[in-house]
């Protein structure tokens, strides 16, 4: 079974990818939490325009991508896994586990130090929040991560199998979370247990800084509440908060070219970390 998952890796990428943004961009019409304040079409060809661009990077740069590595990692047997010798189901929760908690750091680092966030922060720069906000990362951050995700690969010895998982996972609960979609309350309360829902990474996307530093995970929702970093919901509401960064308002900032040279300007306030009241 494991071997035909991986067999079949594209096209279980592509219709994960598809399915979970087109039923996000339906749910979003019918069940909007927030009222938009830039259209769709002004907002999701740049967007999306990055989805292209950074799969072109990545397989430029990095042909055999994170289950590459790891089939190679396995074919050694390196790595911290195979030196337990955990049963392979236990072994694959494991590597998704960690993987994800990896990816948790890596969002406070990007947040914490000032070159990171210069790439970072064209993520936040978003006016709006919906499903292609999950999309919207800069090139550079993307390579990055992708470094960080092969090392880890490699010292948990995580097998190839648990790797494809963790990344489709990974970007249906990234699409998942960011989208203008209204939960129930008790659904979103139960749901938050185990997944970061939209309400609880929304607060991420708030203006202000004490909220910007805040809801770091993707998809598991224990590592904010296990490291400190949990905010339950934005002293404005999720309605009437504001979203994006405050040197980040014209709205050319939403066109690709701008987004991809945003890391070189600092927009209209002199740049400065998410954590200091004068920026966000």
């Amino acid at each position: 079974m494991m071997d035909a998952l991986l067999a079949r890796e594209p096209v279980i990428r592509l219709a994960c990818f598809a399915g979970v943004l087109a039923l996000m961009a339906v749910l979003e019409a019918v069940l909007p939490r927030r009222t938009r304040t830039a259209g769709r079409w002004r907002r999701w060809p740049s967007n999306l325009g990055l989805v292209v661009v950074n799969t072109v990077v990545l397989r430029l740069i990095f042909p055999a991508a994170a289950v590459g590595v790891a089939l190679a990692a396995e074919a050694r047997g390196v790595g911290l896994l195979p030196w337990l010798g955990l049963p392979v189901p236990l072994a694959i929760i494991a590597a998704i586990a960690l993987l994800d908690v990896v990816i948790y750091l890596q969002h406070v680092l990007f947040h914490a130090v000032p070159a990171l966030w210069r790439m970072h922060r064209m993520h936040h720069a978003d006016l709006d929040f919906d499903v292609t906000t999950g999309l919207r990362f800069h090139p550079g951050e993307i390579l990055l991560s992708m470094l960080i995700t092969l090392a880890a690969v490699v010292a948990l010895g995580a097998p190839a199998v648990a790797v494809l998982l963790f990344e489709v996972l990974l970007n249906a609960t990234a699409m998942f979370n960011h989208a203008n979609l209204r939960l129930p309350g008790g659904l979103d309360r139960a749901l938050r247990l185990v997944l970061v829902t939209p309400d609880m990474h929304r607060v991420h996307h708030s203006v202000v800084p004490r909220e910007t530093n805040s809801n770091f995970g993707f998809s598991i929702a224990l590592w904010d509440r296990l490291f400190g970093t949990y905010h339950a919901q934005p002293a404005a509401g999720h309605t009437a908060m504001t979203i994006g960064l405050t040197q980040f308002r014209d709205p050319r900032e939403l066109l690709l070219d701008r987004m991809l040279t945003q890391p070189l300007r600092d927009g209209d306030r002199a740049y400065s970390l998410p954590n200091r009241e004068s920026a966000s």
